[in-house]
């Protein structure tokens, strides 16, 4: 179960807050909690009732959903990011997704009510979450179009890629994130094994460097070529 976290967010780092208009950010402040999660923990469940909307103050969090008997990750969630607004609307009421912790995580939550109070007053705000909607519908649908034509290497290739662009690389140049094989198997779409094997490939075609949970991209034109290749050709 998350527990309030000690740790309260400033008001300036997911984009409802600093779009606020300024009167509305002591409401804000008032009416929000922050959450501590620990690595594995959920933020929410898929088929939950929809009770709020929850901003990722610190950590790193996976968005995930049931596929038959497997995974699939949506997408990742990082500072500044939101969760839980694929529940909102006029017909289910229920969570379509889950949201998981990858590391120790704080998290601060809205209130259903609250959230969509900012939505009327707040106009800045409902344009963003607006514009933020169609790109990830426009994100959505590329994905489910990649799934179904591309072949595994090609949509390992861009998944490793989408990973580096969203946390960025360490000291070392490795992408910032330790995902495990059966996390980025499920983010790109395929089992394990066959994820497992095509790593085995690109290090050998030294396109990536694997050391344990870490991986390094050390050519990404080249690695980005694989891509472009493949969609050329579509």
């Amino acid at each position: 179960m998350m527990k309030k976290s000690n740790t309260q967010c400033n008001l300036d780092k997911c984009f409802m807050c600093t779009l606020a208009v300024k009167e509305w950010q002591p409401v804000l402040n008032a009416c929000r909690r922050n959450f501590s999660l620990k690595k594995g923990e959920c933020v929410i469940n898929e088929g939950d009732p929809v009770t709020g909307v929850y901003f990722v103050y610190s950590g790193k969090v996976k968005v995930h959903k049931k596929w038959g008997d497997k995974e699939l990750i949506v997408r990742f969630a990082t500072e500044g990011a939101i969760i839980g607004h694929r529940g909102l609307g006029t017909r289910s009421g229920f969570y379509p997704v889950s949201a998981t912790a990858l590391e120790p995580t704080v998290v601060c939550f809205i209130e259903l009510e609250l959230f969509l109070a900012t939505l009327k007053v707040n106009h800045d705000f409902a344009f963003h979450l607006l514009m933020f909607f169609a790109d990830e519908l426009q994100e959505s649908e590329k994905r489910m179009r990649d799934l179904a034509l591309m072949p595994v290497k090609n949509r390992l290739a861009t998944s490793l890629l989408q990973l580096k662009q969203l946390f960025g690389t360490d000291k070392d140049g490795n992408i910032n994130a330790e995902l495990s094989r059966q996390d980025i198997a499920s983010f790109s779409g395929a089992t394990y094994e066959t994820v497992f094997r095509m790593m085995n490939e690109l290090s050998h075609e030294n396109l990536i460097v694997v050391s344990g949970k870490k991986i390094g991209i050390p050519d990404e034109p080249k690695l980005r070529l694989l891509t472009a290749d493949h969609l050329d050709k579509q």
